[in-house]
């Protein structure tokens, strides 16, 4: 094929160099797919992304002078978290026949299959595609999957609007290579995706140069975008996206009557960083402006072709668009984009406070109908959970919204099926909202190990544990009335956005975690850097005297981010150093793995871990001596 964009910048990163080179998303994946090993070269990887798969390796069967336990995650693409039952079924199916038994639901509303072996893949994605699904677009150098927030409401215009954009604006920057359905599919036309007709004249109206003329990709161009690109649609008030942490925003304004009227937009926002390298950072969104609704497709082309046309191609740390703003400054960055529009933008209007919602629970759809929120432990749908869903999917051929905090919300339920429907889930374990401990409830947590390739330590495995011992320290410090707002990575690249939780652990060497103070419950503001390396066995002692400061401190009705932000990290570090701890009981660690096991017996006889501690202490001290 001709190359039809401007070639990037003398110096670029390898990955620019692959993606030249691999015929709009064919090679050398194609070409690799062919051969018997279970591996693709780096090359071959970095295209994968495009396509939604990720290849690592399980590192808890690696043996030395062996060869890696090679594997691949598959990340589908559901703007908004929708989910078709046919489409869940089959994934579920997958699950078991190809992957580790396990969905997990991530934070952008999508699903991710584990444990896939390269021969598998074709089959694999090819199965999804014909269960009306897409991996495509879900990684790699372009827009990410489109969110929005997942509540069904169907008497609620602006909901039903921001889900509507979702899906839109999926559609206008969706890949227009025909690579995908080539290699997974063999070409053939599987689903007959009928985009609306707004959608195909945005992508064709090139207006000022947002348009790579004769381009088989005339949005992204033969290098598509410097780096990942991640996008949300949401309404006045509801931040269950995170909306600030994306590189565009955009909020959903309504008139009195329900019409949409446009949109206020918001650039820059990102939390990816690099553990050492201070010149890499989270950044929140700044606002940008409004556009009337007619025009947003136009005014999103702008801002991508901006990132497009002057984003950093030669440092892939600093290619994502939060540095374009960072470095040029949000007037800059308006003019460039206002010229690629056509016109001036008017500015953003004022809108209510954001709040964090998570929508668990049962409510009415507004339509006769209901939905229930489901929480669901890190996003990982496994063991009795996953049977009910299935059960109930299948019962009842109802759809999912997957939320962006990797829970799960069945709707469209009929009044009479609710009450099988509840007892399902019950017998599944999962409680109501008001019985579920507000830790877990507002946590999430990467995979890290042992399969992400970036991380450098626990998080999915150990969050259970981190929040079993803040639990009790909040009980053994009278705030067992205290929710926090706790997020873990296994590394500081930003998954489980953590850097605006009110307490967040950042992977940052083997059984150590940097800690991140000082967001909102909310997620509207940054946290701050604490401590740059806690070990894990040291979560008491670092938290211990933090939360006695603030049981002190506080202002009524304060939460403990809003506090750590008030005092200041010098406030917070002067305390802690000259806190000396009342004299308690002797303490006993265990190994998260034992813990757990202990508090699953506990839970099935009915008794305190405390109690089946102490039994088996003294019997293990009364036994018979060895010499007897």
């Amino acid at each position: 094929m001709t190359q039809v964009a401007a070639p990037p910048p003398h110096k670029v990163s390898r990955v620019e160099v692959f993606k030249e080179e691999s015929n709009f998303l064919r090679e050398p994946v194609w070409q690799e797919l062919q051969n018997d090993a279970n591996f693709f070269s780096e090359a071959a990887i970095q295209i994968l992304k495009f396509h939604g798969s990720y290849q690592q390796d399980d590192r808890d069967k690696r043996v030395r002078g062996q060869e890696k336990a090679y594997q691949f995650m598959l990340r589908t693409r559901n703007p908004g978290g929708y989910l078709p039952p046919q489409l869940y079924l089959a994934l579920d199916d997958l699950a078991d026949q190809y992957g580790n038994g396990t969905l997990r639901i991530t934070d952008r509303q999508g699903i991710q299959l584990h444990g896939i072996l390269k021969q598998n893949l074709k089959t694999v994605l090819a199965t999804i595609i014909r269960n009306l699904g897409s991996t495509l677009g879900a990684c790699g150098d372009l827009n990410r999957n489109v969110m929005a927030p997942p509540a069904p409401y169907r008497d609620r215009p602006a909901y039903r609007y921001a889900q509507t954009y979702a899906d839109t604006l999926a559609d206008l920057l969706r890949p227009q290579t025909d690579a995908y359905y080539d290699i997974w599919v063999d070409g053939e036309k599987v689903i007959s995706v009928e985009e609306h007709p707004e959608v195909v004249a945005a992508r064709q109206r090139n207006g000022h140069g947002t348009l790579i003329p004769n381009s088989p990709e005339p949005i992204y161009g033969t290098y598509y975008l410097p780096r990942k690109f991640k996008m949300a649609v949401t309404v006045p008030g509801d931040n269950s996206v995170d909306l600030f942490t994306q590189d565009i925003g955009l909020v959903v304004l309504v008139d009195n009557q329900g019409n949409l009227e446009g949109f206020n937009v918001y650039v820059g926002g990102g939390l990816g960083r690099t553990h050492g390298k201070e010149d890499t950072f989270p950044r929140l969104a700044d606002p940008l402006g409004y556009v009337p609704a007619d025009q947003v497709y136009d005014a999103v082309k702008a801002i991508v072709a901006t990132q497009r046309d002057h984003g950093n191609r030669a440092d892939r740390r600093h290619s994502r668009m939060k540095y374009l703003i960072a470095e040029w400054g949000i007037e800059r960055f308006r003019q460039t984009v206002e010229g690629y529009f056509g016109q001036a933008l008017a500015p953003c209007r004022p809108l209510p406070d954001f709040q964090y919602l998570d929508f668990l629970g049962w409510h009415d759809q507004g339509d006769g109908r209901w939905f229930v929120g489901i929480n669901i432990a890190n996003g990982r749908v496994k063991g009795a959970l996953r049977q009910a869903l299935r059960q109930i999917v299948e019962r009842y051929q109802v759809p999912m919204r997957l939320t962006p905090h990797q829970n799960a919300l069945i709707y469209d339920i009929p009044i009479e099926h609710r009450p099988a429907v509840q007892a399902l889930l019950e017998q599944a374990g999962v409680v109501s909202p008001s019985d579920l401990d507000p830790l877990e409830r507002k946590s999430m947590a990467c995979p890290a190990l042992p399969t992400c390739g970036l991380a450098v330590t626990e998080s999915e495995r150990i969050m259970p544990s981190f929040l079993a011992r803040i639990r009790a320290l909040l009980n053994r410090l009278g705030l067992a009335e205290e929710d926090l707002v706790i997020r873990m990575t296994g590394c500081p690249n930003g998954c489980a956005r953590p850097y605006v939780a009110e307490v967040a652990f950042v992977g940052s060497a083997p059984e150590a975690y940097q800690v991140w103070l000082g967001g909102t419950a909310h997620q509207t503001r940054l946290a701050e850097v604490y401590l740059e390396r806690m070990p894990a066995a040291e979560l008491e002692a670092t938290l211990e005297p933090l939360l006695v400061l603030f049981k002190q401190k506080r202002r009524p009705a304060e939460g403990f981010g809003d506090f750590c932000h008030r005092v200041g990290l010098p406030a917070l570090h002067a305390f802690a150093q000259q806190y000396r701890p009342a004299r308690t009981k002797p303490r006993v660690s265990l190994p998260p793995h034992l813990h757990d096991q202990l508090k699953a017996v506990a839970a099935a006889h009915g008794r305190p871990v405390s109690a089946l501690v102490a039994e088996a202490v003294r019997a293990y001290l009364e036994r018979p001596s060895p010499e007897a």
